[in-house]
């Protein structure tokens, strides 16, 4: 039986995708406690990373926006198994953290990011309230266009 977040996650259209084995030496998530960390997720649909390129050059902010949507969907993926299966355990998005690949002179970081930090609240509801950095950088890896990671606070 799905539980209050999966059943949220379906009414927002969102199937949560496998969780993609790490490309380098870490792991994917960490629990200590009662904190989750999940490892910093880019946009992949189907095993590819699906927006590439600096945004303000060879994306723009909005289709950015749309992948930072895609790195949380991946980040929530990876928390569903931290999980055992089981989102509702989730009982605060404590922090997210962006990393978006910017060309020189793009200052929209913030409104890219977003795309990540409006889906935390439509799924979570308040516990999806949380603090967040954002970051502009040169280049992520596998040219990925954002990058996003997350701390939860679960039962």
């Amino acid at each position: 039986m799905a539980g209050r977040i999966e059943g949220k996650l379906a009414e927002l259209g969102i199937t949560l995708p496998p969780p993609m084995a790490p490309i380098a030496n870490y792991v994917p998530w960490v629990i200590t406690g009662k904190l989750v960390l999940v490892s910093g997720q880019v946009p992949a649909l189907d095993g590819k990373v699906a927006f590439v390129g600096r945004v303000g050059a060879e994306i723009t902010a909005e289709d950015a926006k749309a992948a930072a949507r895609q790195c949380l969907i991946n980040v929530l993926g990876h928390l569903k198994a931290a999980c055992a299966g089981d989102l509702d355990r989730v009982r605060r998005v404590v922090r997210l953290g962006g990393f978006i690949a910017s060309a020189p002179g793009f200052a929209g970081q913030a409104q890219v990011m977003n795309g990540a930090s409006d889906l935390a609240v439509a799924v979570f509801g308040e516990a999806g309230r949380h603090a967040r950095t954002t970051i502009g950088v040169p280049v992520l890896p596998a040219d990925a266009a954002v990058e996003v990671e997350g701390l939860f606070e679960i039962a």
